[in-house]
C-alpha cells in the first residue's frame, strides 16, 4: 500500500501535474494540501477518470485539503468513516480531513505556516497543534493502524535543513516550540517514516521558488509521512519525489510518500 502526501499549491493550477504523477506513481492514497479550490470546484470528475475516488474539504484561494483513493489494485479502495476538522476546535480554515482506506486510517494535514515566531499566527499554530495531538491520542486509540501526513510546516532536525545555522531554534519552521509539539505528536506511538528507512539523507521536499533555491538544493523537509506502531514494521520504502519539481509552473513542494507491506 502506497500511500503519499503532496501540498500542490493550488489545484487548479497543478491538476495536469497531478494527473501525470498519478499515473506514473500509482499510488494507492494521496493526501493533498493547499488545493485552494471551493468543493463545488474540485475536480472530482477528472480525478475519476484518472482512476482515483476523492473525499476534500476546500475554501477559496486558501488552504484546502483531499484524500484521493485508486479505484483499482489492492491498495485503494473505498473512502470510509470521513471527518472533516479536528472536533471541537473551532476554526475556518480547511487544514485537515480524515478517512479509512483498506483498513488504515489516513490523516491529512496542512499544518499552520506561523508567519514569524512570537507573532499573533505563531501563537495560532501552537494552539493548533496542540488540538491535533488531543483529537490524534484518541484517533489512535480508535485506529491503530493510522498515518498523519501532509505539509506540516515544521523541519524536524537539522538533517532536514539546507543550513542548520541559518534555521535555528529562532526561526519560524525551525523554532523549538515547534519541534517540541511536532516531538509530542511522535510520543504518541508515530514514527517518521522517512527518517527511520532513511536516516542519514539529507533530501527535502520544498524548495523557495526564489534564488534558484530548487536548482541550488536549498530546501526543507516539512512535508512528512508518520507511521504509527501498528504499521511501523511494515514500512518497506519512504521517499520523496523530486521528478515533480523540475516540471513547468511546479509546486514548490514534492509529493512525499511511503509504502506499507501486509499490514492485517
Amino acid at each position: 500500500m502506497k500511500i503519499a502526501s503532496w501540498n500542490v499549491n493550488s489545484l487548479n493550477v497543478r491538476l495536469p501535474h497531478l494527473e501525470q504523477w498519478l499515473a506514473a506513481a500509482r499510488p494507492d492514497v494521496v493526501a493533498l494540501q493547499e488545493t485552494k479550490l471551493e468543493d463545488a470546484k474540485f475536480p472530482d470528475a477528472a480525478l475519476a477518470a484518472a482512476g482515483y475516488r476523492s473525499v476534500f474539504s476546500g475554501q477559496k484561494t486558501y488552504n484546502g485539503v483531499a484524500i484521493l483513493s485508486r479505484m483499482d489494485g489492492p491498495g485503494g479502495g473505498a473512502i470510509e468513516d470521513v471527518q472533516v476538522g479536528i472536533p471541537d476546535f473551532e476554526d475556518e480554515q480547511k487544514r485537515v480531513l480524515a478517512a479509512t482506506v483498506n483498513g488504515v486510517r489516513v490523516v491529512d494535514v496542512y499544518v499552520v505556516n506561523g508567519q514569524s515566531v512570537g507573532s499573533d499566527k505563531y501563537a495560532y499554530k501552537l494552539r493548533w497543534l496542540d488540538a491535533l495531538h488531543a483529537w490524534l491520542s484518541g484517533e489512535i486509540a480508535r485506529h491503530p493502524k493510522l498515518v498523519l501526513l501532509g505539509d506540516f510546516n515544521i523541519a524536524p532536525d537539522e538533517r532536514d535543513v539546507h543550513d542548520p545555522v541559518y534555521w535555528n531554534e529562532e526561526r519560524i519552521l525551525t523554532s523549538r516550540a515547534e519541534r517540541d509539539a511536532l516531538d509530542r505528536l511522535r510520543a504518541l506511538g508515530l514514527h517518521d517514516a522517512f527518517r527511520a528507512l532513511n536516516p542519514d539523507d539529507r533530501s527535502f521536499s520544498w524548495w523557495d521558488y526564489r534564488q534558484f533555491a530548487f536548482r541550488r538544493n536549498l530546501g526543507l523537509r516539512i512535508d512528512l509521512t508518520l507511521v504509527s506502531d501498528a504499521l511501523k514494521s511494515g514500512c518497506v520504502a519512504a521517499g520523496i519525489d523530486k521528478e515533480p519539481r523540475k516540471w513547468e509552473r511546479p509546486s514548490d513542494h514534492a509529493p512525499a510518500w511511503v509504502e506499507i507491506g501486509d499490514h492485517e
